[in-house]
């Protein structure tokens, strides 16, 4: 198979199948706010399995945050917290453990910032990164997690690539 194909066609599917679990999570009041649980967010541990998920993550997160009216600063700056969580995450690929902190990091750092500024959320700074960061946890390490060692079995299967 065209590695190039194969590599757009695992990115595509990633970021629909990130749009589709932000809209799930939409749907029950989690995807946003001050305390929230996007499912979506357990996706950014693929990277793990193929450098095609940083991309996949990170379309899947602009599109999410387009098609549910997020603030413009949330749109350009939640969706950097997702590319920076995916490269991180691509980059702590060998050690497996490790994998879901970079996602929980990122987010953690500057979604405060964004409730702040692009919706005047009054609460201070440190409270909007505890609830975020405990968010996060729920979605890329716990989530994450039972959604790697799930996948790991069928790592070749699913994701062909040469390193696995």
């Amino acid at each position: 198979m065209n590695k190039k194909v194969l590599f757009t066609s695992q990115a595509a599917l990633i970021a629909a199948l990130y749009v589709v679990l932000t809209f799930f999570s939409n749907a029950f009041g989690m995807a946003s706010g001050t305390v929230q649980v996007r499912i979506s967010e357990a996706l950014t541990i693929l990277p793990f399995f193929t450098p095609a998920a940083i991309p996949g993550v990170t379309i899947g997160c602009l599109l999410s945050n387009l098609f549910t009216g997020c603030a413009p600063l949330d749109i350009l700056f939640g969706t950097c917290a997702t590319l920076l969580g995916a490269l991180g995450s691509y980059a702590l690929r060998r050690c497996r453990w490790l994998v879901p902190l970079p996602p929980i990091a990122a987010n953690m750092i500057i979604v405060p910032y964004v409730l702040r500024f692009a919706y005047d959320v009054p609460d201070a700074i440190p409270y909007l990164m505890a609830t975020v960061g405990a968010g996060e946890v729920i979605s890329c390490y716990i989530l994450g997690m039972m959604l790697l060692f799930a996948l790991n079995p069928f790592r070749k299967q699913l994701f062909q690539c040469e390193n696995n």
